[in-house]
């Protein structure tokens, strides 16, 4: 199998396998009229996240869809949608990047889109689209620039009007689509209940069966839908290829917008933004507004990983901060890493690791650890329950662990740092769980200096991370951020057997950054 291709074809087309999971395209303008209506999904301020995995790829990108407002666009009334995907991990470093964001206005009476706009961004271009759908009589033919398609729905809207069908079971709908150059047959079969269970929880959903007629590239694809009247998508899974697919809820909130004011559309992830950062605090327990993160939600960090003096990476981390949503019964920041090796060293050696975490988004302390490690033959896969009211992390086998209130986790730690004050000779200490232990970590503020990443010479803070070990500095753990608000992580180093391993920031191709 031809990985990069695949991935290629599948997350080139508009937010990934949604535009053919959701497919509602009629050939006439009156095709809406067709099935039921129900405005339940419409709901302005609805923002939805979705993780995308592919093959033995725990996590190839991301999307978010909202709706944004309700409010005139172009002298008529317009529900707009908005919606951004964006590759992650080691398919947005080694084989090619997507970050492209989407803009639909509908009319709220029947969901049919009248003006689409499409920011399509990848390694190498960005293209902007403008696209009339559904003129209404004796409208002018638009300008040579957007293209005007009648009677149809764009993916975006396609993704709302679907969850607007009543959906009932063993109900049948055959639906034609429109892609850019083909145009499908789509058989929709709801065929049950069954529930699913989530990183945002557990839902009643509906099952259905689709089937594109012409499109032997997606097989065995399957939508859940919550079994309420907004019938949001939970899980989407299909086989593509010889490899599996999986697009599985990750957030669900709704943002109430301020009165008369529209809001501005998600950001698209660039290293390189500035963002507020937070006043400095001496002592890991501090409290923060959002506001104050010195990072956004969406915002990806890459690292390349080299051993020794070598100039060949050897392995790949991403760190994310996936949403901000309710997770596990209450008000949760999603984080995630994950890292492998690569290249020659994945013959030698094989690792692949992924951890997230959930964390209070005042305290930025963990109270939800998941661990899934296979390193060589070692294989650990473990869920952390953390109660730091109490002191305690409760092993998901029942295991209880005795910590101190306020001790992080690996996850949590990377971001929490970048909240310290780092001055100069400035020390602070935190609680970290190693191998199911806690230890006390010691974060020393070295001193400035400028280091070269890449063919830039960055001005940087220096830390060191000690222990409260007999060897404090047993691998000597530096690490260096930018002297700026963000305070992002530029160089990490520590010691091992096989001599320095060596982690440099890796900035995203993208053309926004």
């Amino acid at each position: 199998m031809n990985l990069s291709l695949n991935l290629r074809v599948i997350l080139s087309l508009p937010i990934l396998v949604l535009a053919f999971s959701f497919p509602v395209l009629a050939q006439d303008g009156n095709g809406a009229a067709r099935f039921p209506f129900s405005q339940a999904p419409y709901k302005v301020g609805e923002h939805l996240t979705y993780d995308v995995s592919f093959s033995n790829f725990l996590s190839v990108a991301h999307v978010d869809i909202q709706v944004v407002s309700h409010a005139p666009f172009a002298g008529r009334d317009a529900l707009e949608l908005r919606a951004h995907a964006q590759t992650t991990g080691v398919v947005n470093v080694a084989l090619f990047s997507i970050n492209n964001d989407y803009t639909t206005y509908v009319d709220p009476e029947t969901g049919l889109p009248f003006h689409s706009q499409q920011v399509i961004r990848d390694a190498t271009r960005s293209n902007d689209v403008s696209v009339d759908l559904n003129p209404p009589a004796g409208t002018d033919v638009s300008p040579s620039r957007e293209r005007s398609l009648s009677g149809t729905y764009d993916f975006l809207s396609a993704f709302y009007r679907v969850r607007a069908l009543p959906l009932t079971v063993g109900s049948t709908y055959t639906l034609a689509i429109r892609g850019e150059a083909q145009e499908y047959q789509v058989e929709f079969r709801v065929t049950g209940s069954e529930v699913v269970r989530t990183n945002v929880g557990s839902f009643t959903t509906l099952v259905t069966q689709v089937r594109v007629s012409g499109n032997p590239m997606f097989k065995n694809a399957k939508a859940y839908f919550s079994d309420d009247e907004r019938h949001v998508p939970v899980l989407i899974t299909a086989r593509v290829s010889s490899a599996d697919l999986k697009v599985e809820l990750a957030g669900s909130e709704i943002h109430k917008p301020a009165p008369g004011v529209i809001p501005a559309p998600t950001p698209p992830i660039a290293v390189a933004t500035p963002t507020p950062a937070p006043t400095a605090r001496p002592t890991p327990a501090q409290t923060l507004a959002p506001e104050d993160w010195p990072f956004v939600v969406g915002e990806q960090l890459n690292y390349q990983v080299y051993i020794g003096t070598s100039n060949t990476p050897l392995g790949l981390a991403t760190f994310q901060v996936r949403s901000h949503s309710r997770y596990f019964d209450r008000d949760g920041l999603y984080l995630s890493v994950t890292a492998q090796t690569t290249g020659a060293a994945a013959r030698v050696f094989v690792a692949n690791d992924f951890i997230e975490s959930y964390l209070d988004p005042r305290s930025l302390l963990p109270y939800r650890t998941v661990m899934n490690r296979a390193e060589g033959k070692r294989r650990v896969n473990q869920t952390l329950t953390i109660n730091q009211d109490y002191g305690s992390a409760t092993t998901d086998k029942g295991q209880k662990i005795e910590i101190p209130i306020g001790t992080h986790d690996y996850l949590s730690l990377f971001y929490v740092v970048r909240t310290f004050n780092l001055t100069p000779n400035k020390r602070n200490a935190v609680s970290l769980l190693v191998e199911g232990k806690p230890k006390t970590l010691f974060i020393n503020a070295i001193k400035r200096e400028t280091i070269e990443l890449g063919q830039q010479k960055l001005p940087a803070l220096a830390l060191s991370l000690t222990t409260d070990d007999p060897q404090s500095d047993k691998y000597q753990f530096r690490v260096w951020i930018s002297n700026d608000r963000r305070r992002l992580p530029l160089r990490m180093t520590c010691q091992t057997e096989l001599g320095q391993l060596r982690a440099d920031l890796a900035i995203v191709p993208a053309a926004s950054q």
